[in-house]
């Protein structure tokens, strides 16, 4: 066999995690040009952040490790993946408890559900918040881990931790009709005003009524949140009442039970119903989020799991400032 075929060893420095070996190609002719690790190179600088984003995706160590297998031929083993996604954990930490505005405009809340293998597979919420600034951008507050069901309890500790990070109050909380929520953001900010999801209303409605129906009730129920006031409102809700009420009873005790909470954003101009009505600040947020923990299934430990949704927090943030890349102004 001739010696310029096959593989050499070669031992490279990473940034934080020391020696890494990678396997080097060879070829007959020496044409071979190395794109990863170059000649006579012997510190790697990308390997790190391609890890963390690969791990950001909802990758496993084991598959990012036969990732850079296949891709660059390089050796890099499940414990060297993992001390590379460990070392964001202080990082996390960090931006966990770092300190928040005082007074923000508006804060969007809401939850997503998570396999966590603590002892068997179970599903358990991770809450998360978005607070836009009073200079209109938005700031991504935090990750919460939580136990059970999503619950109101549950969101007063995750307030309760926002305020005590220097958020002495928030003109809007929005979020998406939680039985008990109002209540608690009252205890926390007296003077907030509450805003529920007006899209997760209306999709809570059309749960409730036969498809042969929605047509005719589409158009009763858009002239309620599209009314130009309170008053408005009120009215285009007497007529869905009158014409739907002995048929859906339940549609009808929905909407009055979340009236108080539905109505304010009927105080102000179309520009600001349009950021405060719905919760799609955060959802589009979420469906980052949902689409690694899709992509993993589930997650050995809770800290695993808000460091894989730390690391797409990130993503959004390569400062670690938790900002996302789209600001309103």
């Amino acid at each position: 066999m001739n010696s310029r075929n096959g593989v050499r060893p070669k031992t490279v420095l990473t940034e934080t995690t020391g020696p890494v070996e990678v396997d080097v190609p060879r070829d007959r002719e020496g044409a071979f040009e190395p794109v990863i690790v170059k000649k006579r190179q012997r510190r790697l600088s990308g390997v790190d952040e391609m890890v963390l984003s690969l791990y950001a995706k909802g990758l496993t160590t084991g598959e990012i490790s036969a990732h850079f297998a296949e891709i660059f031929g390089a050796s890099v083993s499940e414990e060297t993946v993992s001390r590379i996604t460990d070392r964001v954990l202080e990082e996390m930490a960090a931006w966990q408890n770092r300190p928040l505005d005082q007074v923000y405009a508006a804060i969007f809340i809401d939850a997503i559900v998570v396999k966590i293998r603590d002892g068997q597979v179970a599903n358990r919420p991770i809450y998360a918040a978005i607070g836009v600034s009073l200079e209109g951008e938005k700031d991504i507050l935090g990750l919460w881990a939580g136990t059970g069901g999503e619950g109101a309890k549950s969101w007063m500790s995750v307030l309760t931790d926002i305020k005590k990070r220097g958020v002495k109050d928030t003109f809007f909380l929005v979020c998406d009709g939680l039985k008990g929520l109002p209540e608690v953001v009252t205890n926390v900010w007296p003077l907030t005003t509450v805003q529920t999801c007006i899209i997760h209303l209306i999709r809570n409605t059309f749960r409730l009524a036969s498809k042969k129906d929605w047509d005719a009730l589409k158009r009763d129920v858009k002239s309620i949140y599209t009314a130009p006031n309170t008053a408005a409102a009120r009215a285009a809700f007497e007529e869905l009442t009158e014409r739907w009420g002995r048929k859906y009873g339940a549609i009808i005790r929905l909407w009055e039970n979340a009236w108080q909470e539905f109505i304010p954003f009927l105080d102000y101009d179309v520009e600001i119903r349009r950021v405060i009505c719905s919760t799609n600040a955060i959802e589009s947020l979420n469906a980052r989020y949902r689409r690694a923990v899709k992509a993993r299934g589930h997650f050995p430990t809770e800290q695993a799991a808000l460091k894989c949704l730390y690391l797409v927090t990130r993503s959004l943030d390569p400062t670690g400032a938790g900002k996302t890349r789209w600001a309103v102004r």
